[in-house]
């Protein structure tokens, strides 16, 4: 299939229209600090959350609203700034951005997703969002889709947001999305804040099933610092404006919007990666000759997460061993005897190891791939024929500066 991307973010797909502002949640007044999503006319929803037993107030309200709705929304409201997590009146606090918000869009206020991100367990005070969701509403618009984003940034320096075409049946179909995330990444069921919108007709059981299969080889597969965040959740949102023929069942038509959903969301898997808190580097780690998916997941989650080896790939220090000692206490079986382990980079490729044991290379040679923004470790295990993909970052002296002070 062709899968052309193009401009608009969530505002690409027939109906949706955006917008972002500052309320007063920041006390920078240059940065929105609120966001908001609309669709011209109700569609079927799906989402997923954090596993983290700890949870922000505004997962457990849009869980509640999907339920209550039969899986239908029309909107999104989000604030940065925030988390509403750990708050004693947290739920009430999201419940009513939702009433707030459907009183102005006059819609059910069960139609609207709700998410925050911020600092947890600090109070929300509802008077900023209240002055704030007028303004939102008004400034609407098909090109709000930047607007929006930044709404939603934390301590992310680049907006992510993308959107892409592509036909079912004929018809130009469409998906768009917004996404945040720096820190406090290591998702266990999607991440951070991410906000999908299309304008194809699905049902909502299919929709539910492409995302929940969709996550676990994308934003399950990041780690910036290892920590699952509370307020993880990817929502997503089919209008059925593109007036395609109702995809109900499995099947080619399925697929094709399968694999227009995972373009999307691997390119923001990246772009969150690669913008974690002080990272200078994008690292993929792809293995490949795993005996099973499982065992390929969980070899390259590990080598994704071990500092010492992101902290090698910041000094540009082609120290494999790090590659075989995360590996080693990743918990997967295999044959560290068999292992096979190469640096790539837009600057080339060196092998560094194989069969378990180290290679004679030009440390100068591996120190220039090593230099380049994005960075490949390719590793075989030479056990079967099963491969996965991991996306990081490398560690750097700014995370913990950034860390140090998150709450001031």
């Amino acid at each position: 299939m062709n899968i052309k991307e193009i401009n608009g973010g969530v505002c690409a797909p027939k109906g949706f229209k955006a917008s972002g502002a500052h309320c007063g949640i920041r006390h920078n007044r240059t940065k929105n600090d609120i966001a908001m999503i609309f669709s011209e006319v109700s569609g079927v929803a799906a989402a997923v959350y954090t596993k983290n037993l700890v949870k922000g107030a505004p997962l457990t309200v849009t869980k509640n609203n999907l339920q209550k709705s039969n899986g239908i929304a029309q909107a999104v409201i989000c604030n940065s700034g925030n988390a509403n997590t750990c708050n004693a009146n947290g739920i009430e606090i999201a419940e009513k951005m939702c009433e707030l918000a459907a009183n102005e869009l006059k819609i059910k206020p069960e139609n609207i997703i709700v998410g925050s991100t911020g600092v947890i367990g600090q109070p929300l005070d509802i008077e900023p969002i209240k002055k704030g969701i007028p303004e939102l509403v008004k400034n609407l618009s098909d090109n709000g889709s930047d607007s929006a984003c930044e709404g939603i940034m934390t301590t992310d320096t680049k907006k992510k947001e993308i959107a892409v075409e592509f036909e079912i049946d004929g018809k130009i179909c469409r998906i768009g999305a917004i996404a945040k995330g720096s820190g406090m990444i290591h998702p266990n069921m999607a991440t951070m804040l991410v906000f999908i919108v299309s304008d194809v007709s699905i049902s909502a059981e299919l929709l539910q099933t492409a995302l929940s299969e969709n996550v676990k080889d994308t934003f399950n597969m990041i780690s910036v610092d290892g920590d699952t965040s509370t307020n993880d959740m990817v929502s997503i949102i089919a209008n059925g404006m593109a007036g395609n023929e109702k995809i109900s069942e499995l099947g080619k038509n399925f697929d094709t919007f399968k694999e227009a959903l995972k373009f999307v969301t691997l390119y923001l898997c990246k772009k969150i990666a690669g913008d974690g808190e002080g990272a200078t580097k994008l690292l993929e780690c792809v293995i490949n000759g795993a005996d099973n998916i499982n065992t390929a997941k969980i070899v390259a989650k590990g080598v994704i997460c071990s500092s010492l080896f992101k902290a090698a790939m910041f000094g540009a220090d082609a120290n494999w061993g790090r590659v075989l000692c995360a590996i080693g206490y990743s918990g997967a079986e295999v044959d560290v005897n068999k292992i096979d382990v190469a640096f790539e980079s837009e600057a080339g490729k060196i092998d560094v190891c194989h069969n378990g044991t180290g290679l004679d290379f030009s440390e100068e040679k591996a120190k220039e791939i090593l230099l380049k923004p994005e960075i490949k470790i390719l590793i075989s295990l030479n056990l079967g024929d099963k491969s996965a993909t991991a996306y990081g970052c490398d560690l750097t002296y700014e995370y913990v500066k950034i860390n140090g002070d998150y709450r001031s």
